[in-house]
């Protein structure tokens, strides 16, 4: 456990040294991307009944490239 401290610690001062801002937005990006990565998200049950469909349109081979759906998407627009 003492490991993590030492490397808390050496962080901590090299960040209150440094006074390249750059540095310091890239430090902050990384630990405001671990937070959202952290966060347990709860689906709706409409939200879960959409994924089991998927994964049994997955299972019955039920599937189109992006290629086709570009298409039908572009045949639909105009």
């Amino acid at each position: 456990m003492m490991r993590i401290d030492n490397i808390k610690n050496n962080l901590i001062d090299r960040i209150l040294a440094t006074k390249n801002e750059k540095l310091l937005q890239a430090i902050k990006n990384i630990f405001d991307s671990t937070l959202v990565a952290d966060e347990i998200v709860t689906l709706s049950s409409e939200q879960i009944e959409m994924l089991l469909m998927s994964e049994k349109d997955i299972e019955n081979d039920n599937l189109i490239s992006e290629s086709e759906l570009n298409d039908i998407d572009s045949e639909w627009m105009n």
